[in-house]
């Protein structure tokens, strides 16, 4: 079977006609392609250019073949986004696009899917400090890819609005264009990401300008990453923007074709960039003093217990959030217990890695090193004390003036049952823990006897209405407030649940298993960084392990529509 025909677009800000003008020769001469990915900024940069772009948004004009885009910010982009994220074919876990309309779809947040026996990953919007609907990623869909990186398999394409910063280093100057490796369109967080994904296609716009980087090998892994840096849709200086290339998906190549390497090939310019940053601070600190509160992040004659072969002061996330990482001695960056002891206690990872946090207040861990005995009493550097501020800021505790005390249904000892305030169906509640604990499997045996006499309360209370019930919770360490969701569904309907979940399930590549609460409580304790859900149908127990979209709780939602008719509401 022949491999796919792709075609790669920079910035389109907006030119539809004249890039689909293009793709209709590209097509007559080489293809036809399957399909067309655009990076960069994807909306018109003035209103001036609204009326031919929306003749193909409203189907005046045709679009000629699957297009797929991630930047989506520009004018007009909130309006046509919006629109997108209501129209009810659009719910769901919508991975290989939303639809905008025939043949464009937005790539929205970060995942990966398969295109024709290829495995794309991307990462929409910019990084953005300020929290806004459309155009910025997340620190969430930033945690999805790394969890992306930590799956099998290659991934064939990664796609980013920006540039990874240090992409020129170790590239033959002579072949590097003016400005490539200036700061601006390029971003650090992508550098990381690709580093760990080590996709075999990195594609980005964003710079203003076409590079072609020789390929280079990645750490770790037997195939070298080819990066291209894209120039917008009719540049003044008749940059390249558009590319094409018809990749074999690396799931069916030998080890032999994917390990294959051109005599041009150079290191990962990624590991330089570490020595670079490692020297830089050993010359700060030579000149410099560092305040005992971060010394630590760099004075190897401390008492840091360090694993891993890896070079410089790069932290890995996998280690540091888990305890445990699968390469082991093989990885390349640091297993620092230190650094793991302060991610137990809030503190941000971002700032044990980089010493600062680009998301700045909006962030939600702490930026200040913490003392043992301190994961509860202070939050982050400037935030006050945790512990006075907890119970006045957690929408869940019941001595906080932001708990929605008019939806609260009965007290009890340890419990409180009350509506959900944005209900997926009538008669949605939970059920919360009345003390601050970021799950129900690691309270006590009290706790637990009065949270079966609520669900058999409840229970009896649907079967009343001929319904049964789905209880599920994000049980994890990382979570604020513990909230067990209770979820009524048809009798009818109830016998499909677990093949829906299933079924759902083996759609992401997922598995569901029944286990005992026993491990189910070692395992919340072992990935508390969110990587475990649990979800309760009348006396079975599925647990769904999930290191990849756990952030993404759209698939239950999704899931329960199915049995709910709550379609509308699976994005919510």
């Amino acid at each position: 079977m022949a491999p796919p025909k792709i075609l790669l677009c920079g910035d389109v800000l907006g030119h539809l006609k004249q890039l689909f003008k293009r793709v209709a020769s590209v097509n007559k001469s080489a293809g036809p392609f399957d399909a067309l990915f655009c990076v960069g900024q994807f909306f018109p940069d003035s209103a001036d250019q609204l009326d031919e772009f929306n003749d193909y948004i409203e189907g005046r004009a045709q679009i000629p073949l699957p297009t797929y885009f991630i930047g989506d910010y520009g004018v007009a982009a909130t309006k046509v986004l919006l629109a997108a994220t209501k129209d009810s074919g659009n719910q769901g876990f919508k991975l290989d696009g939303l639809k905008i309309c025939n043949n464009l779809y937005w790539l929205k947040g970060s995942g990966k899917f398969k295109l024709h026996g290829l495995s794309v990953a991307y990462l929409s919007g910019l990084q953005c400090s300020d929290s806004q609907q459309f155009g910025t990623y997340s620190q969430d869909d930033v945690d999805v890819l790394r969890a992306v990186a930590e799956e099998p398999g290659i991934i064939d394409l990664f796609l980013t609005n920006k540039w990874p910063s240090g992409i020129t280093n170790r590239a033959a100057a002579s072949d590097v264009p003016p400005g490539a490796s200036e700061p601006f369109g390029s971003d650090s967080t992508v550098a990381e990401l690709v580093a760990e994904i080590k996709p075999r296609y990195h594609i980005a716009g964003t710079k203003g300008m076409y590079y072609a980087r020789e390929p280079y090998s990645n750490v770790d892994a037997v195939h070298v990453t080819r990066f291209l840096g894209l120039a917008p849709v009719g540049n003044k200086d008749k940059q390249k923007f558009i590319h094409a290339i018809s990749p074999t998906p690396a799931s069916t190549m030998s080890t032999v074709e994917i390990s294959t390497k051109s005599a041009t090939t150079t290191l990962s310019p990624y590991t330089y960039g570490e020595k670079t940053d490692h020297a830089t601070e050993a010359g700060k600190r030579s000149s410099e003093s560092i305040s005992d509160s971060q010394y630590w992040r760099y004075d190897v004659n401390q008492k840091r217990q360090k694993h891993g072969a890896g070079d410089g002061n790069r932290l890995c996330f996998k280690f540091v959030s888990s305890g445990s990482c699968p390469r082991g001695e093989n990885c390349n960056f640091q297993h620092d217990v230190d650094a793991r002891e302060q991610s137990l206690r809030g503190v941000c990872f971002d700032f044990m890695n980089k010493g600062k946090c680009e998301r700045g207040p909006d962030c939600k861990f702490k930026h200040s090193l913490q003392a043992e005995g301190e994961s509860n009493s202070h939050q982050r550097r400037g935030s006050g004390n945790a512990n006075s501020n907890r119970s006045t800021e957690c929408w869940f505790c019941l001595s906080s003036p932001k708990v929605e005390s008019h939806l609260i249904i009965s007290i009890g000892e340890h419990y409180y049952c009350a509506l959900a305030k944005g209900p997926l169906v009538e008669d949605h509640v939970l059920l919360i823990p009345i003390g601050h604990s970021p799950n129900t499997l690691s309270l006590p045996v009290e706790c637990e006897i009065e949270l079966g006499k609520f669900q058999d309360a409840l229970k009896q209370y649907y079967k009343k209405q001929g319904k049964d019930v789905v209880f599920f919770e994000w049980a994890s360490k990382r979570t604020t407030h513990a909230n067990l969701q209770a979820v009524p569904v048809p009798s009818a309907k109830s016998a499909a649940v677990q093949n829906i979940f299933n079924l759902a399930a083996e759609k992401l590549s997922f598995k569901f298993e029944t286990m005992k609460c026993k491990i189910i409580v070692q395992i919340c304790c072992m990935h508390w960084l969110g990587s475990l859900i649990m979800l309760c149908v009348h006396v079975k127990l599925l647990i769904f392990l999930s290191f990849y979209y756990i952030f993404k709780f759209l698939f239950f939602l999704a899931c329960t529509a199915s049995l709910t008719d709550a379609s509308l509401r699976c994005s919510w």
